[in-house]
């Protein structure tokens, strides 16, 4: 044959070329959902069965990730019965990975005319081809790699169109699934406490009355991945722009934002813990001290848990900073924190700064007594600490609970009440009044 002339060649001459050169021939049947391979060679013989199931042969050759033969979330499974049922001709490229090695296939679908069959050619591509294709896809990656899907949806038809799911194909699928359809598919992959949301803004009617022609908005929810976890994702909404004001297209875009987003959050809760801390000792400040004194009752009326709650003041403080300075007397406060601070360390209890030397420490799965020894031990732990520039100092403290019929103002002028008495029975010691 590489001998004639291309004037010699002729359709039916070219049958035996075909018949050598192609590396798979396949027959499926949408309707029954099963394959049957005609002819395979090269790495195609081990990795297409002869005979099968249609969905896992596309699972196969197509849902998995690009650089990898892992295949991807079973959610996502569900765009197979529709994505595959092709009416037209098609081609593209697949990137197929088989026992670690990356292979570049291209594959032609001849569907045959007036039936739910078609005929799939699986040709790989040589090395000069491979390489193109890995540089191609770099360019690519670095413009798509953070979107999981795009599409196009056609409200009034009820159809949605060119879908692009991001590392399982890098061109556009041309096919349609019913918008009604694609929206109970998607909505099991978004967080359940998003997924109202999700079901809201994409409601047809919801999008004819809130999209004006050009109109692009957006929210973002957590969604499952193709690796089937939950990342934080931005769902990208956009009305296309016709002459037509009851031509209701739309642009889905659902792009990758979940390590931007971590971060965002991480640095919000850095702020959080930063606006929530007193500055000097790094316990809660007053305001977040106060809030989580009204939290425990509430805490206590619903949930009838055991809740304590304490103040411990520094004994003769104003002392301190006349004698030594306010410098000394920012350390010494300092210094003391930390010591109660150590004394809670099991995760039961939150610490603040109510103001001065005063500091409120509320204690959950405590009742009074047991509060007592460790209050007991607080000031025998404080009273024996050398403290720098000072030396010796001592602590009052005051102790109450909370019960179901408190208020957090009853709460703390009870506790206030009782530090008092600590100062008026000499100070350097423990006192409780309980509701």
């Amino acid at each position: 044959m590489d001998k004639k002339d291309i004037t010699e060649y002729t359709f039916e001459s070219l049958f035996d070329f075909f018949k050598t050169n192609i590396d798979a021939v396949i027959a499926v049947n949408f309707e029954t959902a099963r394959f049957h391979t005609i002819r395979k060679s090269g790495f195609f013989n081990d990795f297409i069965d002869d005979d099968g199931d249609y969905h896992e042969l596309i699972e196969k050759l197509w849902y998995h990730f690009n650089n990898s033969d892992e295949r991807i979330t079973k959610d996502y499974h569900v765009f197979i019965p529709s994505l595959f049922n092709f009416t037209g001709k098609m081609s593209k490229r697949l990137k197929i990975v088989d026992q670690g090695i990356s292979h570049v296939v291209q594959m032609t679908i001849y569907p045959i005319k007036d039936t739910p069959k078609c005929i799939l050619l699986l040709d790989e591509l040589d090395e000069s081809e491979y390489e193109d294709e890995v540089q191609t896809n770099s360019k690519v990656n670095t413009i798509q790699n953070t979107y999981l899907f795009s599409m196009y949806v056609d409200l009034v038809k009820d159809v949605t169109s060119s879908i692009s799911i991001t590392e399982i194909s890098d061109e556009t699928v041309n096919t349609q699934i019913r918008y009604s359809d694609w929206r109970m598919m998607i909505v099991n992959m978004i967080w359940p406490d998003d997924q109202p949301v999700f079901l809201e803004r994409t409601e047809p009617e919801y999008l004819k009355a809130h999209f004006a022609p050009g109109h692009t908005s957006s929210f973002d929810c957590l969604m499952q991945n193709l690796e089937g976890k939950y990342i934080w994702v931005k769902l990208i909404l956009s009305r296309a722009e016709t002459n037509n004001d009851d031509d209701f297209r739309f642009v889905f875009m659902v792009q990758d934002i979940h390590e931007n987003t971590v971060e965002l959050m991480s640095t919000l809760k850095k702020y959080e813990e930063m606006a929530s801390m007193d500055p000097l000792t790094s316990v809660l400040n007053h305001g977040r001290i106060e809030t989580e004194l009204g939290n425990a009752v509430e805490i206590v009326k619903k949930n009838k848990r055991v809740v304590s709650v304490m103040m411990i003041d520094i004994d003769f403080f104003k002392k301190v900073n006349d004698t030594y300075g306010h410098s000394v007397g920012d350390m010494t406060l300092k210094r003391f924190a930390s010591i109660i601070s150590q004394c809670f360390s099991d995760g039961r209890a939150v610490v603040g700064r109510w103001g001065g030397e005063e500091f409120v420490t509320i204690c959950y799965d405590t009742d009074v007594e047991k509060l007592r020894e460790i209050a007991e031990a607080l000031r025998t732990r404080v009273e024996s600490e050398n403290f720098k520039a000072v030396g010796k100092v001592t602590c009052s403290v005051g102790i109450t609970d909370i019960t179901e019929y408190d208020e957090a103002e009853i709460v703390f002028e009870r506790m206030d009440k009782a530090l008092y008495d600590a100062k008026s029975s000499g100070r350097n010691c423990v006192r409780i009044l309980q509701a």
